[in-house]
């Protein structure tokens, strides 16, 4: 259960009844009530609530917003909440809510009670597809890929703890040129690695990681490929090298933490005919034309800068079809939002992509697309540009071995998606209070410690229903404040697609556990307050550990 909805519900239903009340008595005029918005202030000075319901009916009353909102005030029924302690008229008509903090209280039995489950929501009927990473199976992942494996799982992992029922995907993109061309690099280092005298092409892939794939066929194959024709080499050594770098993918991302539930094979739309029938769809509904030779789909309809081709001249489709025929087979399967997390340079693909799936009759709104920046890696205040290991750009795998799955995951999600990254590796291995992870992490681990010292000197956890929460202080009540908002900041970075929420959330509860620590011993004379703040310190905990089970990163019992 929501104690922040719950509340919301309540104030809700006071301000509906309350202004029911005055049209009874003529007091105002109107015929439907609008869709008004019960929030938490940003300003602690403005109340625990704050209703803007005055403002949105000024219209339909013909009357002042701050004359609406006295009018409700006075018509407001005290007893059906007996948390509210005051109402206040702000500004123009704002409706300030101020509430006895005594419903807090009940906050300690709710989240020891749910345990890893608080915060979640009940389960919903709609299906979710995360797609995110899909890294060109060419090379080795990097840190644009990394961000948007931290980005995209937190995210499922959210959507899942917010009751959808969530998949994650992964797109390989094993057809098209570019695999034509890693054909080729592999081909040509395997020649030369064999002692012929070739040259390697113009546009190939020349990263350390093809020689040492094609050291691999050598040490497997030897010298049998070079009685193939060269047809049968690329697709021999291709077919190898695919294999072994999707193995590769997919133990870097799971040591990353992510796991997907399925990996999708571009090459297979092409082998059922997809690709094909989901243009002919298009032509029929007249969205494709014929000029100079190709087949373009009209984008410029909805919203993109100019028409895209889809068929080239020479009859093969360009990655946009199959990316339509890609995305058709997503709705096909019945998921009803579908969530792509791409680079921001994909952002001239957003307008014709939604475009293509309106124009095949789904709603464009199912589709939303994540973009987010690069990231620049810093050691000594310096920009980290190549690895050490092998002079080329510094891969997800190097990241986790230097820094840790547990930071470069909290580090990737902190910013949000849309604000280009600097990621300083000093930093992120840093163990003290500047390093945000360990901060957290430690956090935990200093509850724990609690725990176990209480252990030690024999003091009794009582039941949550024995225990008097009237006698913690401000400093405890603001923790309880904070651990109260898990919930809606789960639906929050849900809806919104906003995982930074988290770990920003995260921090914050964290710092105000930190502060309390310094300051107050929980162990203590007085056991009524000792009770109450043992109980507060496992609500406390159980919240950090599940903010970071939602951000992929462990909660330790001891740093």
């Amino acid at each position: 259960m929501d104690p922040i909805q719950k509340l919301r519900d309540g104030l809700r239903n006071l301000l509906v009844s309350a202004l029911e009340k005055a049209r009874a008595q003529g007091l105002i005029t109107f015929d439907s009530l609008p869709d008004f918005v019960i929030e938490v202030p940003r300003d602690e000075g403005h109340g625990d609530f704050a209703s803007n319901v005055a403002m949105l009916m000024a219209r339909q009353a013909r009357m002042a917003p701050r004359k609406i909102a006295e009018i409700i005030n006075e018509q407001i029924d005290r007893k059906l909440m007996p948390e509210l302690q005051n109402v206040e008229i702000a500004g123009a008509g704002f409706i300030n809510f101020f509430l006895d903090q005594s419903w807090l209280y009940q906050l300690p039995a709710l989240v020891i009670g749910m345990g890893d489950r608080y915060g979640s929501s009940p389960r919903q009927n709609l299906k979710v597809q995360v797609e995110f990473v899909s890294a060109n199976p060419t090379g080795n992942l990097h840190m644009g890929n990394a961000r948007g494996g931290a980005i995209g799982d937190t995210l499922a992992n959210a959507l899942s703890f917010a009751g959808y029922d969530v998949e994650r995907e992964f797109y390989i993109n094993d057809a098209g040129n570019q695999i034509e061309v890693f054909a080729q690099s592999l081909e040509a280092r395997y020649l030369q690695l064999m002692g012929a005298k070739i040259e390697f092409p113009d546009n190939g892939y020349a990263g350390q990681d093809v020689v040492d794939t094609v050291k691999n066929i050598i040490r497997d194959y030897k010298d049998t490929l070079l009685v193939m024709s060269s047809e049968e080499r690329q697709k021999f050594v291709v077919d190898y090298a695919l294999k072994e770098k999707l193995e590769y993918i997919k133990t870097t991302l799971s040591n990353f933490g992510i796991n997907y539930d399925l990996w999708f094979s571009e090459k297979s739309l092409h082998a059922s005919g997809q690709v094909d029938d989901v243009i002919k769809s298009l032509q029929e509904k007249g969205f494709i034309y014929e000029e100079d030779g190709a087949q373009w789909f009209k984008s410029t309809l909805f919203g993109d800068e100019k028409d895209e081709v889809v068929i080239r001249a020479n009859g093969l489709p360009t990655y946009f079809a199959t990316d339509i025929a890609y995305h058709r087979d997503k709705f096909q399967r019945g998921f009803d939002r579908v969530i792509n997390v791409w680079g921001a340079d994909h952002h001239g693909h957003v307008a014709r992509m939604k475009g293509a799936i309106k124009a095949l009759g789904y709603d464009e709104d199912r589709l939303d697309i994540l973009l987010m920046q690069l990231v620049r890696l810093y050691r000594g205040g310096i920009v980290v540009r190549m690895s050490k290991r092998t002079g080329t750009t510094v891969s997800l795998d190097e990241l986790i071995e230097e820094v840790g799955k547990d930071a470069a995951r909290f580090f990737f999600v902190m910013r949000s998606p849309d604000s280009q990254m600097d990621f300083d590796l000093d930093l992120a291995k840093e163990k003290g209070q500047d390093n945000p992870v360990y901060y957290v992490q430690y956090a935990h681990a200093r509850i724990q410690s609690i725990f176990r010292q209480a252990a030690a000197a024999g003091v009794v956890i009582k039941a949550v229903e024995e225990v008097d929460f009237s006698v913690l202080g401000n400093e405890e009540l603001q923790l309880l404040r904070k651990i109260a908002d898990f919930p809606e900041e789960i639906a929050i970075v849900a809806r919104t697609m906003t995982p930074q929420r988290i770990a920003r959330y995260i921090l914050d509860l964290a710092g105000l556990f930190h502060s309390f620590y310094n300051h107050h011993r929980v162990l203590n004379e007085n056991k009524s307050l000792q009770d109450a703040r043992m109980l507060l310190m496992e609500a406390t905990r159980v919240t950090i550990k599940n903010a970071l089970n939602i951000l992929g990163v462990s909660a330790p019992d001891q740093m």
